[in-house]
């Protein structure tokens, strides 16, 4: 059986794809960093494994691909008609992820909430000023909208700080551990008008596209924090620059835009209250997202191998992690 890797891995990674592979051959693409991988058709041609995120298209190239682990946890273009046939089994990485971005959520909030980012741009002026009152998260409360691993990794991240952690997903079920309520999607314009921070990581799906338009906007508490780490297609940006500028909305940051990169010329940029970083909270920007990726793969090759069911297996009509 033939193994192609689609990936970046290091030295230590292809040991642990190795030990869960026996003696199946392993082909290693020259990847650099979490891109969708190009092929050849020779190298397609006899895949019966992909682990990777291979360009979609490519795919049509792969005959006798059986399953596919892909190194992201969003699985959206993998899901459209036509990409993959029926008996290949799609995985995602859902479970790598939480913890960097989390991490990068919460120092969003906190450099909002204290001012650092004017307190910096202050620093380059060589201003010494009081910018005044500053938000706590203590207290406050956080409403998460898609409490998945990341969604859950942030919530214990804001209920140990003190806040009142809502959790939003698409149905209801029972109240996890880091959140203090769960809420479903049908409800959220009832919980916009309640959080002082709204934190969204939802994929890109036709159920999200524009989620976040002018009336979500205006829905949302005055002086509230915005804050997306899922998709710029969540976001009517136009709307979300409007709100910002209005002073509705105390501040937002963006770790993803549409399109992707954002142009000079697109307003974002210069709306004062609204922070971007180019898409950089995950990736493999902590080791230890890009070894948790590798280990969720080097399992389901041996899940696989063994013919036992596979971890994260995607639904295909939501593009989620069943």
């Amino acid at each position: 059986m033939k193994i192609l890797v689609a990936m970046e891995v290091n030295d230590v990674h292809k040991d642990w794809l190795r030990q869960a592979a026996g003696n199946n051959e392993f082909v290693y693409l020259p990847v650099q960093g979490p891109v969708s991988a190009q092929a050849s058709e020779e190298e397609l041609a006899d895949a019966d494994i992909i682990i990777g995120n291979i360009a979609p298209e490519l795919l049509r190239h792969a005959p006798r691909l059986r399953w596919l682990q892909l190194n992201s946890a969003g699985a959206n273009t993998y899901c459209q008609e036509g990409i993959l046939s029926e008996n290949v089994q799609l995985t995602n990485a859902t479970g790598a992820y939480g913890l960097a971005i989390a991490e990068h959520l919460t120092g969003l909030v906190m450099a909002m909430m204290k001012k650092l980012y004017a307190y910096y741009d202050n620093q380059k002026a060589a201003c010494w000023h009081d910018e005044g009152q500053v938000a706590s998260v203590y207290g406050a409360s956080v409403l998460i909208i898609g409490f998945g691993d990341i969604g859950r990794e942030f919530g214990k991240r804001m209920k140990a700080m003190g806040a009142h952690v809502i959790g939003m997903r698409r149905r209801s079920g029972s109240v996890p551990p880091e959140a203090d309520e769960m809420g479903t999607m049908e409800r959220l314009d009832e919980y916009l008008g309640k959080a002082d921070i709204v934190a969204s990581s939802l994929p890109d799906t036709p159920a999200t596209y524009h989620l976040f338009d002018q009336d979500r906007f205006a829905a949302m508490k005055q002086g509230a924090y915005f804050l997306n780490v899922g998709r710029g297609t969540n976001v009517v940006q136009e709307a979300l620059c409007q709100a910002v500028q209005r002073g509705h909305l105390a501040g937002a940051a963006v770790d993803v835009t549409d399109p992707e990169p954002l142009p000079p010329d697109n307003p974002m940029w210069h709306t004062r209250g609204i922070y971007i970083t180019p898409h950089i909270s995950g990736g493999y920007h902590l080791q230890a997202t890009h070894d948790t990726i590798v280990r969720i793969a080097a399992e389901n090759l041996k899940h696989f191998l063994s013919g036992q069911p596979l971890q994260n297996v995607v639904d295909r009509m939501t593009g989620y992690k069943k």
